[in-house]
Parts: structure tokens; C-alpha cells; sequence
């Protein structure tokens, strides 16, 4: 007898016992859950997300900075604010790009002083006089020079004066710093 292409009895799904087998997990499968973990004595339960304790910031002085550092918490006085000149839009530039505001403004305290770049809405904060907290500044480096900045993660509060004398005769931005590579 000659097998017939549409009968269907030779096609039927074979019935299973049990639970389905599991599915293919794609590229990306969800994370494990989290099971409590036994103790002796007491039950934790680990999560992903867990609140992180915020610790108290730690403010150094102008002095304690140092060539490509991060994270520093500084209080500091705005002695001086120099705009810097922008080049004109050039044709391969987008015109509908707002132009970047420039500043860099002296800033320091009772141990040194250093200059600060203030980019676009920092500069109305950097006026002379001021006394401002800089929350995760870092150290940039410009034409070999030391330049404290405040980048997205960061943040400049003005705080209310403090009666502090700059000691302007120790600028850390005039030592200029040159590139060595050591081999180990």
C-alpha cells in the first residue's frame, strides 16, 4: 500500500506525561532569584537591590590635590572669573548646537589655590566672592597644568560666606607636569 501525503495520522503530535520541558532562554535570561539564605540563627534575604549607606564626605584642602585624581569634596572661595573667548561656529559644526560657555575662575583656600573650569550653567554659580562647596571634583590636566573641573557627576552648591584669606601665592595650577611612563 502506497503512503498518502495527506493523511495526517503519521503526523500527530506524540502526548507527553509530566510538565512541558523548560523553554530556551533567549540572549539576555532574567537574573537568578534570590533565595533567603539559612543561618544558624537568622534568616537574611540577599536582594539586588540593596540601599546603599551614603557616607559622610570627606573635604580636603586645595593643597591634598594631585594630578588625575576624582571624588574630591572641597570648600573653596572664588577669588577671580576669566570668560573664555569660544571660535566661531566653522561649517562642519552644527549651527543649531547652543555654543558652550567657558570660564575659568581662581578658586582656593587658606593652603593653595588652583583654577577651576566652569562650563555653561557653572559659570552664573563661580562669581567673585562666592564661597561654594564642589562635591566629586576632579583633576583635569590642560597643557600640562592642574585644573580642578565638576563634570555631570558632580555637583557646585553655594554656601553662605566663610571669612577665608586665599593664599593665592601658592597657585597648583602654574607647576606644570610632565608625562613619565615607568616600566615595571
Amino acid at each position: 500500500m502506497a503512503s498518502n501525503p495527506t493523511d495526517n495520522s503519521q503526523q500527530r503530535p506524540r502526548h507527553r506525561n509530566g510538565p512541558p520541558p523548560p523553554r530556551r532562554q533567549g540572549r539576555n535570561p532574567p537574573p537568578p532569584r534570590y533565595q533567603p539564605q539559612q543561618h544558624q540563627s537568622t534568616t537574611t534575604i540577599t536582594t539586588a537591590h540593596a540601599p546603599q549607606e551614603k557616607k559622610k564626605p570627606v573635604f580636603v584642602k586645595v593643597d591634598q590635590l594631585k594630578p588625575g585624581t576624582s571624588g574630591h569634596t572641597l570648600t573653596v572661595k572664588v577669588v577671580s572669573q576669566t570668560s573664555v573667548p569660544q571660535k566661531p561656529n566653522t561649517a562642519s559644526s552644527s549651527s543649531h548646537l547652543r555654543a558652550n560657555r567657558i570660564s575659568e575662575c581662581l578658586v582656593g583656600d587658606e593652603t593653595a589655590s588652583i583654577l577651576f573650569t566652569a562650563r555653561n550653567d557653572q559659570v552664573e554659580l563661580m562669581k567673585p566672592g562666592a564661597t561654594v562647596n564642589l562635591r566629586n571634583a576632579k583633576i583635569d590636566m590642560f597643557k600640562g597644568s592642574m585644573r580642578l573641573a565638576v563634570d555631570k557627576w558632580g555637583r557646585i552648591e553655594v554656601t553662605e560666606p566663610v571669612e577665608m584669606v586665599v593664599k593665592e601665592d601658592n597657585n597648583l595650577s602654574l607647576v606644570e607636569y610632565e608625562l613619565v611612563n615607568v616600566e615595571e
